[in-house]
């Protein structure tokens, strides 16, 4: 389908995606008025593990639409888009969930295994609880970054099942090629800084599921790792059943069974993100008929950054969660 339908300039004084990227992350306004409330549950999971749903405090009818946000590398709750779409949904009148991928909550899981970017069983398992619990709301989901590669995988994998638990589905700088966005974050400027941010917190704590599960990897590897691609190869692939990161990166990318996809999905891609290299991304012939193409030319990595308007200095991230919040409503 259209590679177009989100209109979206930058700011003139955030020039190029990682300006972008890192303004929305580190500076610019999140909501419009109050901080979103949250309130937790704790779900048992199958294999004897937990994960923790934070759930907007936000008065909403009984029958209003239920959307689940799952979250990016290392994201929560408190991510700016998690907070951005919070405000969205409170405006809307719309219900918001983000259920934590394990280890993700603040507090760190019991299984040996963690999350990965190919994780559709257990995105499955979320969404099918979400709908058992909800039965008189219509569920949307969108996924970011990771989560938005599992979400659309899962989609991918269930075919015209997936319409049997939710009406519409989104990703949002999801690298759909997980080789491409792998090799690209270790390169240059993203080793330096953002490959540096994630395993400042990747590798604590997987050291602490090595306390839990002795012998579980190479302590003094894992230490030494310094990309994406070696932690990957000492935790995660074999952690979740995968040979080695090439094996894992090849398996879990959700673009190879995008045309598979049988419910009207969303993939919103900006051509400078810094972690999805543009060549990289789906055409609409590889898309398929039920995947809509937003591939804006600017807007980083889950960036998007609002021009000056309204809300003035610094800016603000609520463009880009209007806009997929808009296209899943529209859906429900």
């Amino acid at each position: 389908m259209s590679t177009r339908g989100f209109s979206y300039a930058a700011p003139w004084w955030l020039p190029g995606g990682n300006v972008q990227t890192l303004w929305a992350a580190l500076a610019a306004r999140r909501h419009a008025g109050t901080p979103p409330q949250w309130t937790r549950q704790r779900w048992q999971t199958p294999d004897g593990d937990f994960i923790d749903v934070d759930t907007s405090a936000h008065a909403v009818a009984p029958d209003a639409p239920l959307i689940v946000l799952f979250h990016g590398l290392e994201g929560s709750s408190a991510s700016q888009y998690a907070v951005a779409f919070a405000d969205f949904a409170a405006q809307a009148g719309v219900a918001l969930a983000v259920p934590h991928f394990r280890g993700c909550s603040g507090e760190l899981n019991l299984a040996p295994r963690a999350y990965h970017s190919g994780d559709f069983q257990e995105i499955d398992w979320m969404l099918r609880r979400f709908a058992a619990e909800h039965p008189g709301r219509p569920l949307l989901a969108v996924g970011v970054s990771l989560g938005g590669n599992a979400l659309l995988r899962w989609a991918g994998e269930m075919g015209v099942s997936a319409a049997r638990t939710v009406r519409a589905v989104a990703a949002v700088c999801s690298p759909l090629d997980l080789a491409a966005g792998g090799h690209a974050i270790g390169r240059g400027f993203n080793r330096l800084v953002y490959t540096r941010m994630f395993l400042s917190t990747m590798v604590p704590k997987a050291l602490k599921k090595l306390e839990q599960h002795p012998g579980l990897f190479d302590r003094e590897a894992l230490v030494a790792a310094r990309d994406l691609y070696e932690f990957d190869n000492l935790f995660t692939a074999p952690l979740h059943g995968f040979r080695d990161t090439d094996d894992y990166w090849a398996r879990a990318s959700a673009k190879p069974v995008l045309a598979d996809i049988r419910v009207p999905a969303l993939a919103l891609n900006a051509l400078n993100d810094p972690f999805v290299p543009a060549a990289s991304l789906p055409t609409p012939a590889q898309a398929g008929t039920h995947v809509t193409l937003w591939q804006p030319a600017q807007g980083g990595h889950v960036g998007f950054p609002a021009p000056l308007g309204a809300l003035g200095l610094p800016g603000h991230v609520r463009a880009m969660p209007a806009a997929v919040g808009g296209w899943l409503l529209a859906h429900r």
